[in-house]
Parts: C-alpha cells; structure tokens; sequence
C-alpha cells in the first residue's frame, strides 16, 4: 500500500481551516501531520477534520501556542507524546502503523532572535531541546526501529536551504552551531533526508518564506525548515518526495508550506 505523508506547520488550525481542505483535496494525503495547530484541546475542530476523510484524529495542544496533531486515512496504534526537556509545551506526538512503523511528529522551538544563548532564552531552550532530541535518537538506534521523524525542526542544514548562507550563517535557524546539531541528529540512525534524496544539494529548496517579504515569490528568501527523515530500514519503500510551494500563494496561507513523502508500506 503507497501512503503519502505529509508535514504542515499550519500556524493556527482554525484559521486556515480553508486553505487545509484545499490541500487535503488537491494533494490526498493519507496522514497530515500538522505542527503550530494554537488550539487547546476542546476546541480542536475534530467534526471538520473528520468531514475531509481523516477518520482517526490525535492531537495535543494549548491555547495560542504550539500544538501538534495527526491526522490519518488509517488505523494508528500507541498515540502517545513527550517533552524533550522540562517544559509544558506541546511539542510531540507519535503513533504507530499497522506494521510497527513508528511516526513522530515534532514542533521544535525556533529559538528567537539572538544567537546566543546567554543572552536568549529562547535560543538556549532549542539548543537543550536539540540536544535532548539527539539523545533520544540515540536511543532508538539500539531498538533498530522502522521510523519517521518529521515535522517544523526550524532548521535549514544545507548552504542551499536558505537563500544566502552567508547572509544567513549569524541569523537564528541556519547558524553553525544549529545546523551542527541537525547533522548530529542525522548521524544518529543513518536518516534519510526525504526531500534531499531526491533534490541535489546544489539546488535551492525552501518551505518556508516569511510574511514580511512584500512579495514572497519574487524575493524568494526561503528556508527549508520543514523536513520528513525516515530510518534506512525504510528507505526500499521510499518512492517520492515533494514540497507543495504553490500552497504559499494560495489566499490567508501559513508561511510555511507542506512536504509530502510518498512510501510503500
């Protein structure tokens, strides 16, 4: 069976509950996995999601702030969620397939604006975070799981995630001490990079482009902080890739736009 898996950061689930039924009907995901959903759990528009197809529905939020949620054609089993480090934040939530495929959902924090974690807290918060997130893929690796790690990481790794690397190297999501963390996570279990298994590095890729830039499309100052990794077990299975940019037109968009990976499973 082909399942096509995606990763949205929606920036707030209620408002752009237009745009999502469009892409639920021009891209058919099977499973959305959305990050930013700034919903608390009772008023989660369950009914709605339900009336697109997606018949099992997990999620865990707060209000104004973060959230993450799965949204699935078929049976998940063992929905739980996590913090990588002391914090109330609604960060996580996996939930396996049919096979034992495990899918982990994460919102990792964008970490402000100073890249220094001295003199920032936010930026100290990621990097804990981070750290935490390698540890725990360390971990994984001695169970040699079958596994998706996807979501809003707000990491660009590569020189052509971002449209200047050198403009980019002391701007918070692309400094090196970030994307060194991003490569170590990597290191951890071998992940395939989806998106980048099918797009050289000398490319430029994007998935999100801020709401400051007067015209996103002419400009084109993206980052690729959006990404859907799986364990090698999972790589014979991996079939395509793609990032759906033209959502970021579309009317009342998040700034961020979906990654959809295509697997056999």
């Amino acid at each position: 069976m082909t399942l096509r898996i995606a990763t949205y950061n929606i920036n707030s689930i209620r408002i752009r509950l237009p745009i999502l039924k469009r892409i639920v009907k021009e891209a058919k995901p099977d499973i959305l996995c959305l990050q930013e959903t700034k919903v608390e759990d009772a008023l989660f528009p369950v009914e709605e999601i339900k009336k697109l197809g997606f018949q099992y529905v997990y999620f865990t939020g707060q209000k104004s702030y973060n959230g993450v949620a799965i949204l699935s054609r078929v049976p998940l089993y063992d929905v739980t969620s996590m913090n990588l480090v002391d914090s109330d934040h609604k960060r996580h939530i996996s939930a396996k397939l049919k096979d034992g495929t495990e899918i982990h959902n994460f919102y990792m924090p964008a970490g402000g604006d100073i890249p220094d974690r001295l003199l920032n807290d936010k930026f100290d918060f990621k990097l804990r975070s981070f750290d935490a997130l390698v540890e725990w893929s360390k971990a994984a690796h001695k169970k040699k799981k079958r596994m998706i790690l996807l979501g809003d990481l707000n990491i660009a790794p590569l020189e052509h995630d971002v449209w200047s690397h050198k403009q980019l190297l002391n701007v918070v999501s692309h400094t090196p001490v970030e994307t060194d963390l991003l490569n170590r996570l990597q290191k951890t279990l071998d992940w395939v990079d989806t998106s980048r298994h099918f797009v050289p590095h000398s490319e430029k890729l994007y998935s999100w482009w801020s709401y400051r830039n007067q015209d996103w499309q002419k400009s084109n100052r993206g980052r690729r902080l959006d990404h859907i990794w799986i364990t090698p077990e999972l790589l014979p299975s991996l079939k395509s890739s793609v990032i759906l940019r033209e959502t970021r037109g579309w009317e009342s968009p998040s700034d961020h736009v979906p990654v959809i990976t295509e697997l056999e499973i």
